[in-house]
């Protein structure tokens, strides 16, 4: 299994003590807020950032991110640097500070209005103004502007994360062509039939070709971007290697399934404030329930949020003996609800809840619990322990890293996880209940099999999910990653 000693060692070997590893995303690891007068800091909740942030630990390296927290000025240096974690600093996080219009040029508008809906195959229809593209121009330059300063006369490789940040290679390749760029893509790559509507598709194609390294999670989604490209540039596209040259330069394009730091939410969960907080979880949920269903997500159309109520809706339909004990607890933070799609959303899942939980409700009891509210790490290890199952139900995902935290922090070997065929985890954790969250029928089935499969059937599921996790880890997902980025 790979650790973080032999992650270290890796980089250490490969790189050299010397070498200076710069990642770059959007969304920052650590965020600084005010409460009334005090400044408190928390970690970030996301998947990306919880992936990756024991890598960095282990490298001692250098994160560019957007400052997005009311509190982050405040505790920066003069080159917009903090050590980080701020209560045992391991690494070095450098802000790049965006005003309202660009944030919302940038990141409401293009990276999450046009390439968002573009990738994910959930019938949302793209949007793609001018404007939008104009600041995710300027935003894409400044991360690379944050980023040459610390490459310069060092040392270092660049590692881009994600949708967010596709002309960023090119605008670091220009000021500095020797320094060795990369960019994992975390979120589907479509076939050459939809991404052929994209009007920037040119521009977007020659700054992801700028980067040395192209990391997508599986390789459909690697097949998907040769085939784009070989449609849309005058490209040489070698499919034994998969390479792209173009105008001269060679682009690697590899599979890293991604995954989580399997060992460490296995002993937070196993801790015994976790244990303490999973024995107050049942006075914090309002009805009293004999069996839980948890999904933690960000609340987003391509979560498939609302086919999950509909399914539980049909389970409880089909299967009445549930009425009454079974309830589902839907965690997601808010996001990006300046965006009109998003707005519709969040309406169209409460009312829904609110008419199944009038069709269902009976005395104090209710089977559909809403909360929309951040949570710590702690707080979301320790639901993951005390549910009875996780619904994973994404119309499409490039991974989904909630079904790999589940299995890890499920030290109890109880539960039971019920995970869309449409997400890249569905390729490894094959011993999950895989369903299409398309056929609410199957759903409904898939969650009262695995209610009521039995212990020793849902321990020996869990594993070998578990050693899949275990072997297939955040450290090893880094090391493979770093190890074909040394081969250039």
């Amino acid at each position: 299994m790979w650790t973080k000693d032999s992650l270290k060692k890796v980089i250490q070997e490969k790189l050299g003590k010397d070498h200076k590893l710069i990642l770059a995303s959007n969304r920052e690891p650590y965020i600084h807020e005010y409460s009334g007068t005090k400044l408190n800091w928390s970690r970030a909740i996301s998947g990306l950032t919880i992936a990756l942030d024991p890598v960095m630990q282990t490298c001692n390296g250098i994160w560019v991110a957007h400052g997005s927290g009311d509190g982050d000025q405040a505790v920066v240096d003069k080159y917009d640097k903090i050590k980080v974690p701020p209560d045992k600093p391991r690494y070095t996080l450098k802000r790049v500070w965006l005003t309202k219009e660009e944030e919302d040029g940038y990141y409401n508008g293009y990276a999450n209005q046009a390439l968002w809906p573009l990738s994910h195959i959930v019938y949302q229809m793209p949007s793609f103004l001018p404007d939008h593209w104009e600041y995710y121009k300027k935003v894409n330059e400044r991360f690379a502007r944050a980023i040459l300063p610390e490459v310069k006369n060092q040392h270092a490789s660049v590692w881009l994360q994600d949708y967010h940040l596709t002309l960023c290679a090119r605008y670091i390749k220009e000021a500095s062509p020797d320094t060795k760029v990369s960019l994992f893509w975390h979120i589907p790559w479509p076939n050459p039939e939809a991404f052929r509507i994209c009007p920037q598709k040119k521009e977007i194609l020659e700054g992801l070709l700028a980067n040395d390294l192209l990391g997508f999670h599986i390789k459909y989604y690697c097949d998907n971007f040769m085939a784009t490209v070989k449609t849309e540039l005058e490209a040489k596209v070698d499919w034994e290697d998969f390479s792209i040259t173009y105008k001269g330069h060679k682009t690697l394009v590899k599979s890293f399934p991604i995954s989580v730091d399997a060992e460490g939410i296995a002993q937070l969960a196993s801790s015994a404030a976790a244990t303490k907080r999973v024995k107050n979880i049942p006075q914090e949920i309002d009805p009293v329930y004999k069996t839980m269903a948890l999904s933690i997500d960000r609340v987003d159309y391509t979560k498939g949020i609302i086919q999950k109520m509909k399914a539980v809706d049909r389970f409880l339909e089909k299967y009445p003996k549930y009425v009454g004990n079974f309830i589902y607890l839907q965690l997601g933070v808010l996001s990006r609800i300046r965006i009109k799609a998003y707005k519709q959303l969040i309406d169209d899942i409460q009312g829904l809840a609110g008419e199944i939980n009038w069709k269902y409700k009976s005395g104090a009891w209710y089977p559909i619990v809403l909360v929309n509210k951040r949570i710590d790490y702690l707080a979301q290890i320790s639901y993951y322990r005390a549910a009875d199952l996780c619904l994973v139900g994404s119309l499409h995902d490039g991974m989904n890293l909630v079904a790999k935290e589940y299995i890890m922090a499920n030290t109890d070997n109880r539960g039971m996880l019920v995970l869309s065929q449409f997400t890249g985890s569905a390729r490894e954790l094959k011993d999950a209940v895989l369903v299409n969250p398309y056929d609410l029928d199957g759903f409904a089935r898939g969650i009262r099999r695995a209610i009521e499969m039995s212990p020793q059937k849902k321990r020996e599921k869990l594993k070998k999910m578990k050693e899949v996790i275990g072997e297939n880890n955040i450290y090893y997902w880094a090391g493979q990653f770093i190890n074909e980025l040394v081969k250039l």
